[in-house]
């Protein structure tokens, strides 16, 4: 049977483990567990020479000697009872010692029996028999991994629309349980230092882990002892959350991280704990996790029940984001939500209504300790951040920002309000100031979810959508405009009130344009290229056939 084998370090220490190519990936990750000494609910992170994470599965990529990967224990539980070599420790014995004594005495009979005893194997088969039966038995192993990470590529399942749109009962108690294992693991000052940029990688976290960061990040920003939240209350909003974003190939669970995780390092990077109250980033954050609770991934018309005859057949407001103006589609098909909002951003007042609506049950109620002025000012903060991430009010808000920021002023309410919804807006709109291996998968991604809906609306003759035609639209067309058009304009003025902005999220995205604007130049080539062949080929084709002289002698044939 092929193996593989995989070197990396534990705490400096070299490692190697061996396992057949087609070994479970349970089992892999068990083994990574047994060397790195970890406890049943800690999270292990592999990293690859680049200092990557990569995903420990049984397609690790095999290296050599020279180029270890490397293992960490990212969080741990700090009360566990002591593991390995640490209990042998604590109980006093000298592993080191030991190991050369059994070494010596193994020797010393090797030299008097000339062979070393059928009795030293048997013992030796033992012990190894001993170790498998500990591994094999979860209850009394500490080795033993249940942490069950996703199988496959980082994207989400290309077949999303087979699985039920809300998660199942089933699935998310699977992953509160985990969820509630890990809400107590100390996460490596590494890794929390990693959180507040905006290189972080999503994709290498699951959904459990997810919620333990999230937990980082109102607990790193004071929000738990400055606003009085209890722990097992976060922790259930963040289980709510998490329970009422879809499963859809984009706006889903993972994109709400995202787009927290980078208002998170702005945070940070900007030093707005020194400019702004705590309950202004408290309303920002919070904001940021809520901003597209229950969004289907489709067009508003599909989300309500409409009929042919209310159906309005009007122009589509083409718009370069990653919203793209689901909007007019809800205003347009007079849907319910429509209707329940008088037109006025009806996805993003659903969200906050599912937001509060899970704030309003006390258990999940991260604000029931504060007055009833300082939760007035949240609910207010909090409504008016995620209407901003409607995109028909971009160029309004937009303008706005740029008419205070040669005065503006963090004293002034009004120039806060407005910064705090430039801010969400650029976070929620991000992803291509990440690096290109983190962005590129969110493009596919959301293009998946345009595609889907340009089929459905084919497949029920409804007007398609332009910018979400797979017949039309392809991966550097649509981010090209985008980018120069929607991102430029917004990025470049929050970098003009924070300079030191320029190079987390001005640079990166040029590389995105200058990536995409070659990626389209290959494709028209290509086109170009293609369609030359085809010209050639028909050229070829429709020549008529050379005419032959009749042989001498022959006479042809008369019709009579």
């Amino acid at each position: 049977m092929a193996t593989k084998i995989i070197y990396f370090t534990v705490n400096g220490r070299p490692e190697q483990a061996e396992f057949p190519i087609d070994c479970p990936a349970q089992d892999v990750k068990d083994l990574f567990r047994a060397a790195a000494e970890a406890g049943p609910h800690d999270i292990l992170k592999l990293y690859n020479t680049k200092g990557n994470i990569i995903n420990i599965s049984p397609q690790l990529a095999p290296n050599s000697p020279q180029s270890f990967y490397k293992l960490e224990v990212v969080a741990a539980d700090c009360n566990s009872e002591l593991l390995g070599s640490e209990l042998a420790v604590a109980l006093g014995f000298d592993l080191s010692s030991m190991e050369k004594r059994l070494q010596s005495l193994e020797k010393k009979i090797l030299a008097e029996a000339a062979e070393t005893p059928a009795i030293v194997y048997e013992m030796k088969r033992q012990v190894e028999s001993f170790r498998e039966k500990l591994e094999s038995v979860e209850h009394l192993s500490w080795l033993g991994l249940f942490k069950d990470m996703s199988e496959g590529t980082h994207k989400p399942s290309p077949f999303y629309h087979k699985r039920t749109l809300h998660k199942t009962r089933e699935e998310c108690e699977h992953v509160r349980e985990k969820f509630l294992q890990m809400s107590s693991l100390e996460v490596s000052e590494k890794v929390r230092q990693y959180l507040k940029t905006p290189t972080f990688d999503n994709w290498q976290w699951e959904d459990a882990e997810i919620m333990v960061l999230l937990q980082v990040m109102y607990t790193d920003l004071e929000f738990i002892s400055t606003f009085n939240i209890e722990l097992d209350v976060l922790q259930q909003f963040l289980y709510e959350v998490y329970r009422r974003y879809n499963n859809i190939p984009f706006h889903n669970f993972k994109h709400c991280f995202c787009v927290t995780q980078m208002m998170y390092g702005l945070i940070w990077l900007t030093d707005l704990k020194s400019k702004i109250d705590s309950i202004d980033l408290l309303i920002m954050l919070t904001s940021a996790v809520c901003h597209d609770l229950d969004h289907t991934g489709y067009n508003n018309a599909y989300q309500v029940r409409w009929t042919l005859s209310q159906f309005c057949f009007c122009s589509v407001i083409k718009c370069f984001s990653e919203k793209r103006n689901y909007v007019s589609f809800q205003i347009n098909a007079r849907t319910e939500l429509a209707l329940r909002y008088n037109d006025i951003s009806p996805l993003e007042n659903h969200h906050c209504a599912v937001a509060f609506e899970i704030l309003e049950k006390n258990e999940s109620n991260i604000f029931r300790n504060l007055s009833t002025e300082h939760y007035k000012r949240i609910r207010e903060g909090i409504i008016k951040c995620i209407l901003a991430t409607d995109m028909t009010r971009h160029t309004d808000i937009l303008n706005k920002f740029k008419t205070i920021l040669p005065v503006f002023d963090f004293s002034h309410k009004d120039h806060r309000d407005v910064l705090m919804m430039i801010i969400i807006k650029v976070s929620d709109i991000s992803n291509e100031a990440r690096p290109m291996d983190v962005a590129e998968p969110w493009l596919d991604c959301l293009l998946q979810e345009f595609f889907n809906q340009s089929d459905m609306e084919k497949l029920e003759g409804l007007p398609v959508t332009p910018f979400m035609d797979r017949d039309k639209v392809n991966k550097p067309s649509s981010q090209t405009g985008f980018i120069r058009f929607v991102l430029f304009p917004l990025f470049i003025e929050l970098a003009n009130l924070f300079p030191c902005l320029e190079q987390h999220i001005i640079d990166p995205v040029q590389k995105a344009l200058d990536y995409y604007t070659e990626m389209e130049k290959a494709l028209e080539r290509e086109k170009q290229n293609r369609a030359t062949s085809e010209k050639v080929v028909k050229a070829s084709t429709s020549k008529e056939p050379e005419a032959h002289p009749e042989p001498s002698g022959t006479t042809k044939p008369v019709n009579l």
